[in-house]
Formats: structure tokens, sequence, C-alpha cells
């Protein structure tokens, strides 16, 4: 980049981190965008002149409340709930609500961010938004989940509707949390509508949904090897997490013929050398969905090392996954990575990849999908799922997948469009402005809104 838009971006930085204080993720978020967006601006000044970088960073709308539930002793807890309504200039406002007790305003607007460029990608009409609590819900009974839920839903349900804004699950907000979520949110309008995706498939979910993230991650990943002439057949791959995300990518990396040999929790991870096959994976699924436990169990089970405490980059591989949370991988695990000769990373989290572990790929030349690109199968799902609500009709198993497939494709040749530079494809150049363009162009066409 040239000291000219060095400067740029620079100052266009500070205002963010002016108006923004103390909100990190989304600095870094916004960071990676404008890097890469602002050169392709000053070759395209329609888009400066309508001053679209400064009105897509600043949210439409942001609704913070309280969500106050009892617990099992009958004792009053408060939680602080939140939705980010980002940028709508292409559809509904779509993105996941997190539980988690590191959720913070700064970090549901750098996902929501992310997620206006992520969908846009995906060539459905759905735009950009992201929410959710500081609630856990480990260790909590389903009945104070729901009563929580039911909380949390008495406030968000006057924001939302499938043609305003339509939430899905996220960490910490799965197939249990959707159902209490929906049937509050019925309660509450007196309507059945395709107001959350994720839903189960007898009340208007979609076939493939909990598996479309990380089925979507290793389809990117496929497609980027592909370009070298390659596939995911015999490759090492190291996958982080354990929930749905890194459960489905290991269950079509070992489909695609790769040897799946890591994945991990928030206690450390486990390295099984002979790969992680089918029926140890209908362990792992029966461990972390059914029976909520720790990853050590499977460690004690099939006698392979668990190393408490840690990450997986430091393991051999060809590909690896980052499918956990945001920022898992450091600077020197992505050093680690690349001298243990991974050459794929495919990311199945919302921007797993420190800004420096970034740059350690971009400099080694290797096949990088960052996770607005390659976990879009997720939400290209739940588009749809919405589709489907909308026709009061459902697409078979093999129909979703296909579609899903396809979308990804659509994605890779769209990040090839916009980020070929000689025989090096830059999947991060290529993602934000494929993403941008079309919304950038929305907005212009809707005049100031």
């Amino acid at each position: 980049m040239s000291n000219v838009y060095e400067q740029k971006v620079n100052d266009f930085m500070a205002k963010v981190i002016a108006k923004n204080p103390a909100e990190v993720e989304f600095h870094q978020a916004v960071h990676e965008v404008v890097e890469t967006i602002i050169p392709f601006i000053e070759e395209n000044p329609q888009y400066s002149e309508g001053k679209i970088l400064d009105r897509i960073v600043e949210p439409e709308r942001v609704i913070m409340f309280r969500v106050p539930w009892l617990d099992d002793k009958g004792e009053v807890q408060v939680n602080r709930g939140f939705r980010i309504e980002m940028n709508s200039a292409i559809g509904p406002y779509k993105g996941g609500l997190r539980f988690h007790p590191t959720v913070n305003l700064g970090i549901l607007k750098f996902l929501a961010f992310e997620q206006v460029f992520k969908n846009s990608l995906t060539t459905l009409p759905m735009g950009g938004g992201k929410g959710g609590s500081d609630f856990d819900p480990k260790g909590k009974s389903d009945n104070e989940v729901m009563r929580f839920t039911q909380s949390f839903m008495s406030e968000l349900f006057r924001h939302i509707g499938p043609n305003t804004d339509v939430p899905a699950g996220d960490i910490g907000v799965g197939g249990r949390e959707i159902g209490f979520l929906f049937g509050q949110y019925k309660r509450l309008r007196n309507e059945f509508t395709g107001v959350l995706t994720g839903k189960g498939i007898a009340w208007g979910g979609s076939l493939i949904r909990p598996e479309a993230t990380g089925y979507g991650t290793v389809y990117f990943a496929e497609e980027m090897l592909k370009t070298r002439g390659d596939s995911m057949k015999g490759k090492i791959c190291t996958i982080s997490g354990s929930g749905n995300v890194a459960q489905y990518a290991c269950e079509k990396a070992t489909e695609f013929g790769a040897k799946v040999v890591t994945l991990s929790d928030s206690s450390g991870f486990i390295y099984d050398p002979n790969g992680i096959d089918a029926e140890k994976l209908a362990f792992m699924m029966d461990l972390k969905n059914v029976r909520r436990g720790r990853i050590k169990e499977y460690a004690d089970k099939y006698g392979v090392e668990f190393f408490p405490g840690k990450r997986p980059w430091g393991i051999k591989c060809d590909v690896a996954m980052p499918c956990a949370t945001q920022n898992e991988v450091n600077e020197e695990e992505a050093k680690a990575l690349i001298d243990n000769g991974c050459f794929v990373v495919s990311e199945g989290a919302n921007m797993p990849s420190s800004p420096e572990a970034i740059a350690i790929y971009q400099g080694a030349k290797i096949l990088y999908g960052l996770g607005k690109a390659a976990n879009a199968g997720g939400v290209a799902v739940s588009g749809l799922e919405m589709s489907q609500n909308s026709m009061r009709f459902n697409w078979t198993r093999e129909e979703v997948d296909e579609k899903l497939h396809q979308i990804m494709k659509d994605i890779h040749t769209t990040c090839v469009e916009y980020g070929k530079d000689g025989d090096y494809i830059d999947y991060v150049k290529g993602a934000n402005i494929g993403g941008f363009v079309k919304v950038a162009d929305s907005m212009l066409a809707q005049g100031l809104v």
C-alpha cells in the first residue's frame, strides 16, 4: 500500500476509534476492510462522493436493553441484551444471536459489520445485523435458559420481523435456544412467521442448516485448492472448536478424503493422529450436543493426547480451519502453521486470525480464505430457510446442499474476480471489495438513508 493510501486509512481509522472508543474488535474489523477498500474507492470516486465508507461503518440502529430473569433458586438475575441493525441496503437485517459472557457492544458491532459483507457475498437479499447477551447458557438448566430467552425476546420482538430483521443462532444459541425464542415471539405476536432461522425441521427449519457453516468452510477450501490443481483428498487438517461448525467441518473434510486430527474447546485440544472418523465424531457430537461435556473425555476414551489450555496450531497439517472464536490464531501460531507445512487456512469462525497472523499468511502466499467468505455457508442456508418459509415449502437435503455448494463456488469466483493479482489470489481484498460493491451501489441508488 502506498504512503498516500496508508495515510488515508490512518485518518479514517482515527475517526472511527474516536467515535467508538474501547471497541477494539470493531476497530480491527473495520481496519481490515478499509485498507483494501480505500484504494478501490480512489479509483471509483462515486463511492467517495457518497461518503459510503463513513455511512457503512455507522450502524443504522443499535438496540440495548436489560434482561431480568429468575434462576432455579428463585433469585433475580439481570443480563444485558443487544441487537445491532447494521445495514439494510440489500435486504432485511440478518445475523445471529450470541449468548456468551464476553458479549459486549464492540464485539457485536464487529460481527454485524462483518455480516454486511458476508451476506452480500452470498448473492442473497440480506442486510447485516448481529445481537446477543452476556448471558452464559453453560451450566444452566433448561428451565433457566427458557426463562432467560423468554425475557430476552419480550423486548427484542418489537424490533424484528420476517421483512425487518431475522436473527439466527451463534455461539451459545443452538436449537434449544432458538426454539424458546421462537415460541415466545409467536406468543407475543400471535403469528407464525419466518422470523428466526435455525428452526427445527418440524416448524419451519431448513435441512442442512446445522451443517451449513462447517460444510461451506470445507467447500471453500476445496475451491481454493482447485486453483492449484489440488483437492482436500489426503490432506491432514487441524480444526479448532467442537461446536456445530467444527463438527460438520470435520464431517465434510473426512467425506472429501482428508484426515482431521484435532478438535478443541475452551479447556484445551485433543490430537488424534489416526484421524477423527465417523464413529469418533458421533461420540464427540453426543458429548458436546447432548451431554455437554468437556473434550478431555474424547482423549480418555480413545487414548489420545489432550493438551490442556492450548490451541492446536502447533500440530503439523496441510489445512487449518479455525472454527472457535475471534482472534484465536496469533502471529506466533501463524508462523508455527507455516513452518509445519500448512498452506491452506479456511476460517469457519468470524475473524479468528489476528491482523499479524493474516500478514504471515499473506507473506507466505498461502491459500487464505477469510471468515466473511469461507464461513458464509451458514447465513447462506439461513437465507434459503427464509425463502422456504416465504413459500411455505421445504427443499430436500440434497437440494439445499447443492444450493449451498453452488453459493460457496460463487463466493469463491467473486473473490478471484476482485482479488487476483498475477499468480496470487488475495482473498482478503477479493472478499472485501466483492462484498462492498453490491452494498455500496444499493446505498447510492437509495439516496441518503
